[in-house]
């Protein structure tokens, strides 16, 4: 029996859809954890293209999909995502797919005061999808939020949003300038989605402890990348929730005893949306180019992702954060055709070379990559199903990585398909 957590290790977008999808095929229960529908996966199937938000990626593998506790949750957004499979042939039942009854909801108000507080900073935003995320945490930790079990008792729904569109609305009116909103059309909408997805709103905690026991597998799936954790992340440049391993505990309800691996997933180079420091960004025309061959758009913004050479520094940073077991490297053959390759290896801050991610923006934004040439490769590997197969110099990059991360690659992504995949080690294995 394998417990399974996948996280991403840089900044998101690391193509960890198609890895859950992948992995999705040994587990029987796949469960998301943590953060909103500002996360989004791709994957391709037989050229046929489906990007999730809310629900989990193993869907597509038919098996029992759960959305945990610590994910926020947009029923208008999952409401549409589960009309959208279902008109593709993807049963979404209530017998295979289910929410978390501790899970929050997010509301018209923590879009609209999101997009409001954005426009209100101007220059010094931060960069957020403006999908409510951060509001709908924030009200969790102010002990004003509402979750499922609310949600499907209506009264107890009418009164929550009426007591707190009282405050809501006084805020977006006299400090950000916007406009309110009405309790009763709110309560009206939402009883509607209420109706639509009380039959999976269960206790995802037992349910999953049962399949412990039984000694069903269980693959736990994350959202963004650690260093946009709330707490380990480029601060105030991150995401409303902790996005390292360690939350696939409290964000689903299972003790740490149960997990018996962690992966990570890495790009082979690095990405980053918004805004934020990033020491390895490029500014030429390879960055150009591995953005163009690399199809670096968000999945739920489309905003273009700024690109740079692959950073260890961070990498380290996030194999001791999440303890990690095993790395998934994805996105090589995007890497083709370069006549030689860069990784990072440190920081030059101000002529000290450090080695470890820091904490300070300011220290960070200062820092200058140190920078180690490898050889590149012409030779298309999208045809490549063994890693002996590979050439040398792609060999040579990879083991470059298990070095500087001391962490083993398990699986090698090719090209978005499925089968398009060199596995080395099944982490379920």
């Amino acid at each position: 029996m394998s417990n399974i957590v996948v996280v991403g290790t840089q900044w998101g977008d690391e193509g960890k859809g198609k890895i859950v999808d992948l992995l999705s095929e040994f587990a029987d229960i796949v469960v998301r954890f943590q953060g909103g529908n500002n996360a989004g996966h791709t994957i391709v199937i037989n050229g046929e293209q489906f990007i999730s938000h809310l629900v989990p990626s193993g869907i597509l593998q038919k098996k029992t999909c759960l959305i945990g506790n610590g994910v926020v949750v947009d029923p208008e957004v999952l409401v549409e995502e589960l009309n959208n499979l279902e008109s593709r042939g993807i049963d979404v039942g209530s017998d295979i797919f289910k929410i978390s009854e501790k899970a929050h909801i997010i509301m018209p108000y923590h879009k609209q005061i999101d997009l409001a507080r954005e426009k209100k900073k101007g220059d010094k935003k931060i960069g957020t999808t403006g999908r409510g995320i951060g509001p709908c945490y924030e009200d969790k930790a102010c002990r004003r939020g509402i979750r499922f079990v609310d949600l499907i008792d209506h009264e107890v729904f009418k009164e929550n949003v009426t007591t707190v569109l009282e405050e809501k609305n006084f805020y977006l009116k006299h400090y950000l300038s916007s406009e309110t909103l009405d309790p009763d059309s709110i309560i009206n909408q939402y009883k509607g989605y209420a109706k639509r997805l009380a039959p999976h709103v269960v206790n995802i905690s037992i349910l999953m402890n049962q399949a412990i026991r039984e000694n069903k597998q269980i693959l736990f799936e994350g959202a963004q990348g650690t260093h946009l954790d709330i707490d380990h992340g480029t601060y105030p440049y991150v995401t409303s929730s902790n996005t390292v391993s360690g939350n696939a505990c409290c964000g689903a309800g299972i003790g740490p005893k149960e997990i018996t691996g962690v992966v990570g997933i890495v790009k082979a180079y690095t990405t980053r949306v918004g805004k934020g420091p990033f020491p390895t960004e490029l500014f030429n025309e390879i960055g150009d180019a591995i953005q163009i061959k690399g199809v670096e758009f968000g999945a739920t913004t489309g905003r273009k992702r700024r690109c740079g050479w692959l950073d260890t520094v961070l990498l380290r940073n996030s194999a001791r954060l999440n303890g990690l077991t095993g790395l998934v490297v994805t996105k090589l053959d995007v890497l083709g055709g370069l006549k030689s390759l860069k990784i990072c290896t440190g920081y030059d801050y101000k002529g000290d070379i450090i080695y470890d991610f820091p904490a300070s923006i300011k220290i960070l934004e200062a820092c200058k990559p140190v920078l180690e040439t490898l050889p590149g490769w012409s030779e298309d590997i999208s045809d490549i199903r063994k890693i002996d197969d590979l050439p040398k110099n792609a060999r040579n990059y990879l083991s470059r990585i298990e070095e500087l991360t001391e962490t083993p690659i398990d699986i090698i992504s090719v090209g978005p398909g499925r089968d398009e995949t060199i596995m080395i080690a099944n982490p379920f294995m």
